[in-house]
């Protein structure tokens, strides 16, 4: 039976990284542009804490070209701030992961 560092090391390859960071961050990108669809027709709204978690997952640089692409929340401070903020800390992290700091 395989090890679990063995099993580990299978599904968190370079390019399955790759993958989910290209997928997650075209659907924050899809989500900034359904967003201000939404809000353009009055519609129901996607939640703020929603469009952070899609940065916090990975997926902050789709939100940042969708709202910027889009013109969406661009006027909102935490926006602003908040979703470079994620990107810095995630490169951060990534950082001390692989020189195990």
């Amino acid at each position: 039976m395989p090890e679990f560092n063995e099993i580990v090391g299978k599904v968190f390859t370079w390019q399955n990284i790759v993958i989910y960071l290209i997928v997650v961050n075209l659907f924050g990108f899809f989500i900034m542009w359904l967003d201000k669809r939404k809000a353009k027709h009055s519609k129901w709204r996607i939640k703020e804490n929603t469009l952070f978690l899609v940065a916090a997952i990975g997926g902050g640089i789709g939100t940042i070209a969708g709202m910027y692409t889009f013109r969406h929340k661009t006027q909102k401070a935490k926006f602003v701030f908040g979703f470079p903020a994620i990107i810095v800390l995630q490169i951060l992290i990534a950082i001390m992961m692989i020189f195990k700091i």
